[in-house]
């Protein structure tokens, strides 16, 4: 791992002022390491005679206008505020400097436009020759122009786009990563999450956050990290927006803590490429129409485009898992309706599982009937279906259900019933080697059970940690398909146990969500057996935390049973065997 010490430097645009001030400040005081701040900022020093000792921006203001008229010009107040800013800017630097200084460090700043590919070579790169060198690029520099997106124009785009992404393509070409030890980027939870008005600047961070994992592919010995902040105490964060985010609960990072986090990245020895540092920003309920209406969405699906397939091969052929049809349901009603989270799925149904072979359809089409709109309760119910068409033009369904959105969850419940007496332990390993689960690395996370009974089930199970790449067109939303996944092959556990036999999902007639379990999370899930025969397994499943808290429950989960599966998922195994697991 690479270390940094004070012949290090760090080469940060954006850094002479703002949020990314503050974090060079922070790592001068840790590291006592050298710095070249790069910003549009024009820097001379002294400060003009004229506006030295006068600090209140008003004052300031009628000094800039005594000023123009002592040369005869008349001055507009688009003049006058642009003289101003350029005053408080040069003074942030020289702040900036002076802290940089203070706190052990050694700092220079370059004016230059890190957009203007011809001046930024024409500067840089002598600066850097006399300096030795750089150990580090920070790219911290940003601006909005935020808009409804049809309100956007050409130039709010380019304004964006530009400070983002040319900026780091820029720096790049003057200075090879290969040449560096660290690149960090400075990108934000609106390229993660999305926020509203602010499509251009999501698209921006998004596109570093592709390019921090694309760089370090190439480049495994840099430390490449790409921080999508929240928003932070400062910097474009005027009181007006903070009092927005605080009407939406969306928590503001206060400097002390933000500086640290990022010395705890740079430090980090997990190597994360790409880390989210605060909460999602919070859409606005979107206004509901006074009459229902019914939406139509229509959908290609492909095996190319969805990796994790590979790992839910039935027989022959892939197959979409069950749970990834609620995903489908939920994630495209949560986007129809911004503001509201899906809470609720009821009566859901497989009708026709989708299988990746012959029979897959060239467009599905999801409907979406409202039945219920309650903006004053914050509720939302709709209706929802999945069809398509096959080669001989018949119509055929694959999935039904309800979708309760709310605008606010209720507080999660505890599960009564949690039994963590360990009498049945078995390595969730086991399961996917014999082939009671046939599911590959992506759907795999049952670590190990504690017991099981007629009656009751329990086991300990990690969320995968997935790349998007590997989510393909499932992304992981409010429901998290990967994670239900996994708490449902408990299911196939008992049932093997029990019967020796393979199953398949039918139905579950409620599915509660309280809250998200973040990637990578141990949880537990809690199988209550509400009816059984040899040919049907009838639950309740609850997955949730140590402490009982639940994440997610469903009632009336049912499964088919049937020794006619057994040759499609290779159980061989003598029913001996399976019970003295």
């Amino acid at each position: 791992m690479h270390s940094i010490t004070p012949a290090s430097l760090f080469v940060v645009s954006g850094g002479a002022r703002g949020i990314t001030a503050e974090c060079v400040i922070a790592m001068s005081r840790r590291y006592q390491c050298r710095f070249l701040l790069l910003g549009r900022s024009a820097y001379s020093t002294p400060e003009s005679a004229w506006a030295t000792d006068c600090t209140d921006e008003t004052a300031i203001q009628q000094r800039v206008i005594a000023h123009l008229a002592t040369s005869g010009t008349k001055p507009t107040p688009r003049q006058v505020q642009k003289i101003v800013r350029a005053i408080l800017a040069e003074r942030e630097v020289q702040q900036t400097l002076a802290q940089v200084q203070q706190a052990g460090g050694q700092a220079e700043y370059l004016s230059v436009d890190i957009t203007d590919l011809s001046a930024l070579q024409a500067a840089l790169p002598p600066v850097l020759a006399r300096l030795g060198g750089a150990q580090g690029v920070l790219h911290g520099a940003g601006t909005l122009a935020d808009r409804l997106i049809e309100n956007k124009t050409i130039e709010d785009f380019e304004q964006v786009y530009t400070v983002k992404v040319i900026g780091l393509a820029n720096l790049l070409a003057c200075i090879p990563i290969q040449q560096l030890d660290y690149l960090v980027l400075f990108t934000s939870v609106a390229g993660f999450y999305g926020n509203l008005g602010q499509s251009d600047y999501a698209l921006a961070n998004e596109i570093l956050n592709t390019a921090a994992h694309r760089l370090k592919q190439h480049t495994p010995d840099c430390r490449v990290v790409a921080i999508n902040w929240g928003p932070w105490d400062g910097g474009m964060v005027t009181p007006a927006i903070k009092q927005l985010f605080a009407e939406r609960n969306v928590e503001i990072i206060p400097p002390a803590l933000g500086t640290q986090l990022l010395l705890a990245e740079l430090e980090a020895t997990d190597d994360a490429t790409e880390v989210v540092i605060g909460s999602p920003l919070a859409m606005p309920a979107t206004p509901l129409y006074a009459i229902p209406r019914t939406y139509r969405i229509h959908r290609r699906l492909s095996l190319a485009a969805n990796p994790f397939l590979a790992d839910h091969i039935v027989g022959e052929h892939a197959v979409l898992p069950a749970v990834f049809g609620v995903s489908w349901l939920c994630g495209v009603c949560e986007q129809l309706y911004p503001g509201y989270t899906f809470a609720t799925f009821g009566d859901f149904r497989v009708l026709k599982g989708i299988v990746f072979d012959h029979t897959l359809a060239d467009d599905y089409v999801l409907e979406v009937r409202e039945l219920e709109l309650n903006e004053a309760g914050g509720r939302i119910v709709v209706e929802t279906i999945v069809s398509s068409v096959d080669a001989n033009q018949r119509l055929r369904y694959h999935y039904r259900g309800t979708v309760t959105l709310l605008r606010d969850l209720p507080p999660a419940p505890l599960y009564p019933n949690f039994d963590r007496s360990e009498t049945h332990v078995v390595a969730g390993h086991t399961f996917y080697a014999n082939r009671t689960l046939f599911h590959g690395p992506t759907l795999q996370g049952i670590e190990r059970t504690l017991n099981i009974s007629q009656q009751h089930l329990t086991l300990i199970c990690r969320s995968p940690v997935l790349s998007a790449e590997q989510q393909g067109q499932f992304p992981i939303q409010t429901f998290n398909p990967y994670q239900t996944d996994i708490q449902f092959q408990c299911m196939l556990i008992w049932a093997r146990h029990y019967y020796n036999v393979g199953s398949m999902p039918l139905r579950a007639d409620l599915v509660e969500h309280f809250r998200i379990i973040p990637q990578g999370t141990t949880f537990y899930v809690s199988m209550e057996v509400m009816e059984s025969t040899p040919s049907k397994l009838l639950a309740r499943v609850h997955a949730h935390d140590a402490e009982g808290r639940l994440y997610m429950r469903v009632t009336g989960a049912e499964v088919t049973l049937s020794e006619r599966l057994n040759h499609l998922f290779e159980i061989t195994t003598p029913r001996s065997d399976v019970l003295s697991l």
